[in-house]
């Protein structure tokens, strides 16, 4: 589980909008009569604000970092169930009018939903939804305990757009984003029912899809801006309750703002200062996980990371233990699914993980190490040289011995999976999951590429970088051609085409690029492949290793210079 607009210096700017972005204090709004029809009054002054305000973490100098903390929810976190109750048929889909709001309390389900069609139809008279838009990695096995009522999605909203929104959100964006699905989707069984007793949810749901068809041509009569803005008061609004407040709807809505960050927005430090309001809102409860409090600790924790290795910043995060993580399977997936020891956003990189985010912490410390040599400070050097040259060594080592964890009975031969002793014999699931493979490969020799360059400072031309480079692009390829899940996959890719410097690897990453922005629609993914062209350019213009060595971060000037910042995903 598609993004990448600018990083003004100063104060926040939305490029969309040219207003610069100021949160206000939340005030009770009136309720104003709104034209299904027409596009709405959008109030761009809640676009982005110092997040501060809403989450309520404040920055500590003491730390690399600064420490989080969250003194408005302190002693109001907690896990609550969420009661379901069956609702009347409606009027039929087309039929129905559009009312200035939805039914407060309205129920809404506790289970899978993979309901079939488009109804894009509602969306816009003169629109329909691009072929490419219903490229979805279907469920195999649907629901067989809830049978939704008439219209489709009316226990959502009496809106025919918003219906359709929770449509798209279901049937295409859900499958977009995971690897494994095949007792149902984590973020339609675990995720969509939170916005049960969750505004701030819902409408970052109304936001997310909104969004997704906005960047594929197609406009809703409300626009993704106003459903973000209403998930921003919501949030705000909910943590300043001086009520009790459930965890799981919070990151919910939290990790739903940043998917719409990456699909549409020009994402700045907004993502990393969501990012910063979730783990504020992980360290204060140290409850049990349930299904879904696991799950989102797992999405966190992959953006964490991805943030980290983006923005040359450390992660937010503890490193989890060599064995700290398990596969996260789907609610009620067989023990003995093919899909074992596949994580549904992780993949098959969940044990790689642990050494990827040791990786992205490095740049820092390489930093800090570069800072006291150019201060002077002889002991701080020493120390800092030490852990620096042995954390290195030991990701380098790690990496060289890493494999990926495969399903029971199946193993590798030249990167391809085979059924261990039956020669010639595949299982319904191995495109899927040779797709998985090539994508947790990939990772892999990026990270070889990402320590070699960026870390020790070698030349694109070295051939341990060209090599990495060329078997990551390749995986990225085949993970592609496979046609399986594509989530995840644009770090590996941007990592490695920025060291393109041969006709075949750029072709290679010219073609995955292009599939994958196809097939996940999102605006990071575009910008990411302007960035890489022009890295080329310039790559081409070094023709002595000794300059290309001292541009160890050229994509990073790019983006400076274009006024730009890359939050992978």
């Amino acid at each position: 589980m598609s993004e990448l607009p600018l990083k003004r210096k100063g104060d926040h700017w939305d490029a969309k909008t040219g207003y610069e972005c100021a949160y206000e204090a939340i005030k009770p709004r009136q309720r104003r009569k709104r034209d299904s029809q027409s596009g709405l009054k959008i109030d761009t002054s809640l676009e982005c604000d110092s997040l501060e305000d809403i989450y309520g973490w404040e920055e500590q100098a003491a730390t690399p970092y600064g420490s989080a903390y969250f003194s408005p929810l302190e002693s109001k976190l907690e896990m609550s169930p969420l009661s379901h109750t069956a609702t009347d048929p409606t009027d039929d889909l087309l039929n129905s009018p559009s009312y200035e709001t939805d039914i407060d309390g309205s129920p809404r389900p506790n289970q899978q939903v993979a309901r079939r069609g488009s109804f894009a139809r509602v969306l816009s008279p003169t629109r329909s939804l691009p072929p490419e838009l219903a490229m979805i990695a279907p469920c195999p096995v649907a629901s067989p305990a809830l049978e939704f009522c008439m219209p489709a999605f009316s226990e959502f909203s009496n809106r025919p757009n918003r219906r359709a929104l929770v449509d798209h959100f279901c049937n295409v964006l859900s499958h977009l984003i995971v690897f494994r699905e095949e007792s149902g989707n984590p973020f339609q069984q675990l995720v969509l029912p939170l916005s049960h007793s969750s505004s701030p949810v819902m409408n970052a749901i109304y936001a997310l899809a909104s969004a997704h068809l906005e960047y594929r041509g197609v406009q809703n009569t409300e626009k993704s801006l106003y459903f973000h803005n209403e998930a921003i008061q919501g949030l705000a609004k909910v943590i300043q309750n001086q009520g009790k407040v459930n965890k799981n709807e919070l990151l919910a809505a939290v990790m739903l703002l940043v998917y719409y960050e990456l699909v549409q927005r020009r994402p700045t430090n907004i993502i990393y200062g969501h990012l910063k309001g979730a783990f504020a809102i992980m360290c204060l409860n140290q409850d049990v996980l349930t299904p879904v409090g696991l799950f989102l600790e797992r999405a966190f924790g992959f953006y964490d990371v991805i943030a980290a290795l983006s923005l040359g910043t450390p992660p937010l995060s503890t490193a989890p233990s060599a064995g700290g993580l398990l596969p996260v399977p789907p609610l009620d997936a067989p023990p003995a699914s093919p899909l074992t020891n596949v994580d549904t956003l992780l993949g098959m990189a969940t044990t790689l993980w642990p050494i990827m985010h040791r990786l992205s912490n490095l740049l820092f410390t390489k930093k800090e190490l570069e800072d006291a040599q150019q201060t002077n400070q002889v002991s701080k050097v020493a120390v800092l040289r030490t852990e620096f040259e042995a954390t290195s060594q030991a990701i380098e080592a790690a990496l060289t011995q890493w494999k990926p964890c495969l399903p029971p009975n199946i193993s590798i031969r030249d990167d391809v999976l085979v059924v261990k002793g039956v020669e010639g014999e595949e299982i319904p699931e191995m495109a899927r999951l040779q797709s998985i493979l090539h994508n947790a490969l990939a990772y892999r020799h990026s990270a070889f590429v990402y320590l070699y360059r960026t870390i020790y400072g070698y030349s694109p031309k070295h051939k341990l970088v060209q090599h990495h480079a060329h078997a990551a692009l390749l995986h990225c390829a085949e993970t592609t051609a496979a046609r399986g899940p594509m989530s995840a996959l644009l770090w590996p890719l941007f990592a490695a085409a920025c060291e393109a410097i041969g006709a075949e690897d750029r072709e290679l990453a010219k073609k995955a690029f292009s599939e994958i922005e196809q097939r996940q629609g999102m605006t990071n993914i575009q910008e990411a492949w302007g960035i890489i062209q022009e890295v080329w350019k310039r790559l081409d213009s070094l023709d002595d290793d000794a300059a290309m060595g001292t541009n160890s971060d050229l994509w990073r000037n790019v983006c400076a210079e274009m006024g730009v910042t890359i939050v992978f995903g």
